[in-house]
């Protein structure tokens, strides 16, 4: 081949070797806004660190090298024995050793523990998304387990622990353990009082043996589960380890591994159970009340993650246009693609501040803040994560054909984006978790409301909304058939109310032009044409530090 044929020219460098938490500033500043200042020099050092090691060369190929090689099921050893294994990539181990030597499971007990964790998650979870479950239900159980102090004693040292110790082993020989859980079945789905795993309880108090099946078991190589089953009092949570104290393995048969669209990294498998030995957390037949604050946190850790795959989605689009060039100029300079990578980038900031206000709620412990994520959570849950396929799929797009090739890690970050919005309950069950904290918990609303109206007054297009949002809760008429736009209209009342008292001027006033105001099309790219756009870009471009 003639070497004249083949000069590289206008090929965009990668984006490596940068501090991925430096170069967010709607992040960096969200961190700032929620942490006592006695606390940020140590945070912000921490997640500096983080973020340069999710920016560098290594650790991109170790996402790389983990999507690319699949888990692997074992159910049997060379000579027949069961040992329901799962094989993972070495890269997979250096991703999730590395993330909970960061602290990603550890947020219950320390001040401010939450902002500095979805901090973190966010940064992380942007160089593979499929190690995030097991942080994410390792840190979702403890608020589930301390319903039983004697539990949380014994597990909580070990789920929040720094140290990954992968296999299998007696819970105590560990220093540090994760878990998984175990709630969808195959004839119920979210339906989860349709369940029909069972429960015998045995002669020792709080010990039982489970019988049935899991539909989806979320990481199942796991030290332990938390799961429902049903008990003679009713539907149950138990907590139930891989190994036994003994040494003995308990029974627990992966029976398969899904083949996802996405999430290709991470396991997720059908199990039996066949007199499996369990411990009841919380009283029988108060399962779903006592495993609901673990699907809280899950829940917004699928907001985070969600935010996470924007952001990453924003930045490689930004950065590309910043190089590529076409018609005379560079992409970034070109009108038309400026307001697209403007929306994006407000999509993407108003992802990221609302999911550290939600981790702040968490911190702040009050009663009041207690009420507000009771609908602050299923709203985000909802509107954030549904958002997150179509805005990768712009972003994608900015890069053309290049963005369609495996190699530019954008199809990734392209499977992943539903991922989010299934887990943890799809759209209908977040829409009709609000309406059932709107029927049932009036202290819900009113600290909802108490949020959004902190910013009324500042912006007429937001002071319009939240009205129009009130008479829309005022009409109980076919509220269930319209729970999803109810829904929308709430989140981004919300997010405009976040970014009205936070965000730059620009920033808040392109989202309430476009998000409250009318002024936008169906599509990304149909901003208004007189905002400063200009500036928007700038703020959301990745800049190596």
């Amino acid at each position: 081949m003639a070497a004249t044929t083949h000069t590289v020219s206008n090929q965009v460098p990668p984006l490596v070797g940068y501090d991925v938490f430096a170069a967010d500033r709607a992040l960096t500043e969200a961190v700032e806004r929620h942490l006592a200042p006695e606390r940020l020099a140590g945070v912000r050092e921490e997640l500096h660190d983080l973020g340069r090691a999710a920016g560098s060369a290594q650790v991109q190929e170790w996402g790389t090298q983990a999507n690319e090689n699949p888990p692997k099921l074992r159910t049997h050893d060379r000579y027949g024995h069961r040992i329901d294994e799962v094989e993972f990539h070495p890269s997979w181990h250096r991703l999730l050793g590395h993330a909970v030597g960061a602290g990603l499971t550890d947020a219950w007990g320390r001040p401010g523990g939450h902002v500095r964790r979805a901090a973190g998650f966010l940064v992380w979870t942007q160089a593979e998304g499929g190690h995030g479950c097991p942080l994410s239900m390792t840190h979702a159980a403890v608020p589930a387990l301390r319903t039983d102090p004697e539990l949380a004693a014994e597990w909580e040292p070990r789920l929040t622990s720094p140290v990954y110790e992968r296999g299998l082993r007696p819970a105590a020989q560990k220093a540090g353990v994760l878990f998984g859980m175990g709630m969808t079945e195959k004839q119920g789905g979210t339906d989860v009082r349709s369940n029909t795993t069972r429960a015998e309880p045995l002669s020792a108090d709080g010990e039982y043996l489970l019988t049935g099946h899991k539909w989806f078991c979320s990481a199942p190589m796991s030290d332990g589960f938390l799961v429902l089953a049903q008990a003679p009092g009713g539907l149950t949570c138990f907590l139930l380890p891989r190994v036994l104290p003994d040494g003995t393995r308990n029974v627990f048969a992966i029976q398969r591994l899904k083949d996802k669209l996405g999430n290709r990294s991470n396991a997720s498998g059908e199990v039996e159970f066949d007199g499996t030995w369990a411990r009841r957390v919380g009283e029988e037949g108060r399962g779903v009340r006592t495993i609901i604050e673990m699907v809280a946190a899950t829940r917004l850790d699928c907001v985070t993650g969600s935010a996470a795959l924007m952001r990453q989605a924003v930045a490689q689009a930004v950065h590309h246009c910043t190089y590529r060039s076409a018609f005379g100029g560079v992409l970034i300079e070109k009108p038309l693609m400026r307001n697209v990578l403007a929306d994006l980038a407000l999509e993407s900031e108003a992802a990221t501040v609302l999911a550290l206000r939600l981790a702040a709620a968490y911190d702040a412990g009050s009663e009041a803040e207690a009420a507000f994520l009771r609908i602050a959570v299923p709203t985000a849950k909802y509107w954030v994560t549904k958002r997150c396929t179509p805005m990768v799929g712009e972003a994608l797009e900015c890069l053309g054909g290049n963005g369609y090739v495996e190699e530019s890690g954008m199809p990734r970050l392209l499977r992943e984006a539903p991922l989010n919005s299934i887990w943890e309950g799809s759209g209908n069950v977040q829409a009709l978790d609000v309406l059932r904290a709107l029927q049932r918990e009036p202290q819900a609303l009113n600290a909802f409301l108490q949020e959004v109206g902190r910013a009324r007054g500042a912006d007429h297009r937001l002071d319009g909304a939240i009205k129009d949002m009130l008479t829309e809760l005022a009409d109980l008429n076919g509220i269930e058939a319209r729970a999803r736009r109810l829904v929308e209209r709430m989140a981004l009342v919300l997010q405009g109310s976040l970014l009205v008292r936070w965000a730059p001027p620009e920033v808040a006033d392109a989202f309430c032009a476009s998000r409250l105001g009318g002024d936008w099309g169906a599509a990304f790219g149909t901003l208004p044409h007189s905002l400063d756009l200009a500036s928007i870009v700038e703020r959301a471009r990745p800049v190596a530090h």
